[in-house]
């Protein structure tokens, strides 16, 4: 429900309403008194902690009546009605007056919030197998770009240090005589990206939407090896080539033996270390896990130390790590921090969109 009360103040923000960090955690504090599931008492306390002034008022109730849809049962300050019901997606071009200018300050700004942007804040955990699959696909929509390394070889380019061999056969062609200079640079490939993702039962709402990330960047040809971490680690890298996802899942589905189940990470990423070491070197290592762990959190601190010195960048997504009063006080997020170079959140289409940000700036 926070997520949703959030998602209502980005859009009385975009119909005008002045709505700060301050506001918006007030808000959240008043709801959480009331109680979430009271309309009329959230509708009060939106009003008495989001709006700054009487022009915040009347934007501020159609805003609510277009998100929440309960209007009728609220008690709505006296005043002139709306000329019309928010029927738009999109924010509208300010209505006309009486005498047709369009000014005056009876004008009313009428605003929906997006159906679709505020599907990208949701939690996939609480979406349901409609929106689950409006979720997956925008996920195949998704345009990840490959983290870069510099190669020894030099490549050709327009300007940079003197390539002397061509300069010279490009002359030879010319029988000796003075031809343009030719140039040369240090090239680049796409770094290698490997995940490694938590199925045990804490993580089963997510694992299937992070398969289906892992998935997406795979399909581009950029990702070198997908992993599933549980009571034992599992190589699906050759079930996640399938083109269509809904496949790759179903055959990754078929190969975890321990979906669902229990989770150490450490003796999984020791297993990892031990079988995929040169898989690790220089790449980008993604993990996805809450951080439960059942096993030696010593152990998991030791490898999660290992991998850091072999990798190029150790991200870690935490499902939980974006949602309101979050603390990393699990034991094993506690023993992995320090060797951990980003921890990002997991839990919605919007964080999964900055963390394909996050491995293409790797």
């Amino acid at each position: 429900m926070t997520e949703t009360f959030l998602a209502f103040t980005r859009a009385l923000r975009a119909a005008g309403v002045p709505v700060t960090q301050d506001r918006a955690h007030g808000f959240l504090q008043a709801t959480a008194i009331v109680g979430a599931g009271d309309p009329v008492g959230t509708y009060a306390a939106g009003r008495a902690t989001l709006c700054a002034g009487p022009d915040d008022l009347r934007r501020y109730d159609q805003v609510f009546e277009a998100w929440f849809g309960t209007a009728a049962t609220l008690p709505m300050p006296q005043g002139p009605p709306p000329t019309a019901s928010v029927t738009s997606t999109l924010p509208e071009t300010e209505p006309q007056d009486g005498d047709g200018t369009g000014e005056g300050e009876g004008d009313v700004i009428r605003a929906q919030a997006s159906e679709l942007e505020t599907l990208r804040h949701r939690d996939v955990a609480d979406l349901d197998p409609a929106e689950q699959e409006r979720v997956a696909a925008l996920i195949a929509r998704l345009r990840p770009r490959a983290p870069r390394r510099r190669t020894p070889r030099q490549d050709p380019w327009r300007r940079g240090r003197v390539d002397a061999h061509r300069t010279l056969r490009a002359s030879l062609r010319h029988l000796g005589e003075p031809a343009g200079i030719h140039y040369r640079r240090r090239g680049e490939r796409p770094r290698r990206v490997v995940w490694l993702i938590d199925v045990s039962g804490s993580m089963s709402s997510y694992a299937d939407v992070l398969l289906r990330v892992a998935h997406r960047v795979g399909s581009t040809g950029r990702a070198n090896g997908v992993f599933t971490m549980g009571t034992r680690l599992t190589d699906i890298t050759r079930a996640m080539r399938h083109r269509d996802p809904d496949r790759a899942l179903v055959a990754a589905g078929e190969t975890v033996p321990d979906w669902s189940g229990g989770t150490r990470l450490g003796d999984d990423l020791q297993a990892f270390l031990r079988r995929h070491l040169g898989l690790a070197r220089g790449a980008v290592v993604v993990i996805a896990s809450d951080g439960w762990e059942r096993g030696d959190t010593a152990l998991l601190e030791e490898q999660t130390a290992r991998l850091h010195r072999l990798a190029h960048r150790v991200v870690w997504v935490n499902p939980h790590r974006g949602k309101v009063g979050y603390e990393p006080l699990q034991r094993g997020i506690v023993a992995v921090l320090p060797h951990v170079d980003d921890f990002v959140a997991g839990h919605s289409l919007a964080t999964y969109e900055d963390l394909v940000e996050v491995i293409a700036r790797a």
